[in-house]
């Protein structure tokens, strides 16, 4: 990866790092379709309003908005959602490490799927390396996790798999959108389904009264959905969507250092065995030799 491809990878992976303890914190107040739907929201107003000032033009083709309202649910409502309905049951360090098999997911469906992104056993070796570097740094919470359900499990599992399905379908059919005009389309097309299933689906569908519920969507909205998804969907289409994926291996370790840093939890050999492996399945997968 060249230098500005790192620089959004790893600011992501700090975006992203906390939303699931932002989820963990908005499901304590409201239902997780209405964390969701104003999350959606957001993030669609976020990515519009960067459009706007960039001068972006509103795409009015419909094959396009065919698009978006395919992927926008599959990439953006679903998942999310299902995390987010996860989260009730389960602790947010084991939601983390579940979501940490997109990588996995993603190689195998872009294999099939797309020309450019194929099966090698450098991918593979690194895949592999970065998760057990996320079990191990998470093995603590894993073990002491009094909280954990099956079905919760399930869901994040999911959620992982829609998040591959939907990266390497994102990578084939919208080359020809303007990134930031992609991640606009897709995140209201979501904030739609959302609002229109929401209320229907999900009673009471509560509206917020906490400010720290308040916080929790605007972070998720704003910096979680809007800005993260224009810089994914263009790590995406830089870099392929198996190596973008790989910044769901950061999750874990933002989350554990902000917990040090922030909550003074203690240093483990946990944190250091796993930082150094997932930081070495990065190394791998994006090796490449120096022709001469």
């Amino acid at each position: 990866m060249k230098t500005k491809h790192w620089v959004v990878f790893i600011l992501l992976g700090l975006i992203w790092s906390s939303s699931f303890l932002w989820i963990k914190i908005g499901v304590q107040e409201v239902g997780p379709m209405s964390l969701v739907a104003f999350r959606m929201l957001f993030g669609a107003l976020t990515a519009g309003a960067i459009a706007y000032f960039q001068g972006i033009p509103f795409s009015r083709d419909w094959k396009d908005w065919g698009i978006f309202a395919i992927f926008g649910p599959l990439s953006l409502a679903i998942p999310v959602f299902l995390i987010s309905w996860g989260e009730q049951t389960i602790d947010s360090a084991v939601a983390s490490i579940l979501n940490a098999t997109v990588p996995l997911f993603t190689l195998i469906i872009a294999h099939f799927w797309i020309s450019d992104d194929k099966i090698t056993f450098q991918k593979t070796l690194g895949l592999l390396i970065g998760f057990a570097g996320v079990v191990i740094l998470l093995s603590k919470d894993l073990i002491a996790s009094e909280h954990a359900s099956i079905i919760g499990q399930v869901a994040v599992i999911l959620a992982s798999l829609f998040y591959g399905l939907s990266a390497v379908g994102i990578r084939k059919y919208t080359t020809h959108i303007n990134n930031v005009m992609r991640g606009v389309g897709l995140l209201t097309t979501s904030a739609i389904l959302m609002w229109l299933v929401g209320p229907i689906f999900e009673r009471p569908f509560e509206i917020p009264q906490l400010p720290i519920t308040w916080i929790a969507a605007l972070w998720l909205g704003i910096l979680g959905s809007g800005l993260a998804m224009i810089m994914m969907y263009y790590l995406i289409h830089e870099i392929g969507p198996t190596r973008a994926s790989l910044v769901t291996y950061l999750f874990p370790v933002g989350g554990v250092l902000l917990g040090v840093i922030f909550l003074d939890e203690q240093l483990s050999w946990q944190l250091i065995a796993g930082t150094i492996l997932i930081i070495l399945s990065l190394v791998v997968v994006n090796y490449k030799k120096k022709t001469t």
